[in-house]
């Protein structure tokens, strides 16, 4: 069992084997507050800091029987002791989580990672519910809307998928423009389903161009930089040819003000956004920002 499994089955045995949906992803992300290397990331959700790893990690466990899920719960369905197999500075953790807030409602949690965590409200559908004016005020600052028109493009390569759309969120990204040719991942919620869902359930918009990609036969024996530099010179000569999608982008662009192309490569140098972000930059109605992030 993956360790940051672990930890999730740990916290439930110390809560007496059962804790609301809710209130687990705050005592998660709680845990993962005062570790030193926590393996699990958040985005502000709709009640709050939530991590889709996390609810795929519990959507597994209870296929496999090793979780049961209620409608409002989940609870360990044996008598496994799990807190034994964690180390000891976890241990320490999760019983000091469970001694300050295992006695919280789901509410009360909730509403005191609103005000010691602000900016995971941020999305939050309840935070003008349970929040005063003062508090509610700290959240409200940190998502001021973006007003500058920007062209951002984003690589995934070495991020978690939370990482990756708090980047997003925080540069207050409003599209999300993939510009893979084969838009499918082995890295979890990266490929096109899944990253267009967890993208609109923030409310950014998804889109994908495949036909301003590279084939994947087109990216073999990448080796040195200069191996790229030659891919991408024939790839500029092709970019003429997609004309009609880079003013699709820019329209784009122009519409909603903050939109991002995404790859995979990490590197800018490395992926083909950068010369297609320079292309589109160099159409006559362009008078915007490029940027990396």
């Amino acid at each position: 069992m993956f360790y940051r499994r672990k930890i999730l089955m740990a916290l439930l045995q110390v809560f007496n084997g059962e804790i609301e949906k809710i209130k687990l992803q705050k005592l998660i992300f709680l845990t993962c507050k005062r570790q030193k290397n926590s393996e699990y990331q958040f985005i502000p959700y709709k009640f709050g800091c939530y991590s889709f790893s996390l609810k795929a990690d519990l959507i597994t466990m209870v296929k496999k029987g090793i979780l049961t899920e209620t409608p409002t719960s989940y609870l360990l369905p044996n008598k496994t002791d799990y807190f034994k197999g964690i180390k000891e500075d976890d241990k320490i953790i999760i019983r000091d989580i469970n001694k300050h807030y295992g006695q919280m409602s789901s509410n009360s949690l909730m509403k005191y990672t609103y005000i010691h965590y602000p900016y995971w409200a941020i999305k939050s559908t309840v935070a003008s519910d349970i929040l005063n004016v003062e508090e509610l005020a700290k959240v409200n600052a940190l998502k001021e809307e973006r007003r500058n028109t920007t062209l951002y493009t984003i690589g995934y390569e070495g991020t978690s998928l939370e990482e990756y759309l708090n980047k997003l969120v925080i540069n207050d990204i409003k599209v999300l423009v993939d510009v893979r040719s084969n838009p499918l991942s082995m890295k979890f919620g990266f490929s096109k389903t899944l990253l267009s869902r967890y993208c609109e359930s923030l409310g950014i918009d998804y889109k994908h161009f495949p036909e301003v990609g590279i084939k994947s036969n087109q990216r073999q024996e990448l080796n040195t930089q200069s191996d790229y530099d030659k891919l991408f010179e024939e790839y500029k000569k092709g970019l003429p040819s997609t004309l009609s999608v880079q003013i699709a982008i820019l329209e784009l662009l122009k519409q909603h003000k903050r939109i991002a192309l995404t790859c995979f490569e990490a590197n800018i140098c490395q992926c083909h956004r950068k010369p297609l972000a320079e292309s589109i930059k160099s159409l006559p109605e362009f008078k915007y920002e490029l940027k990396h992030i």
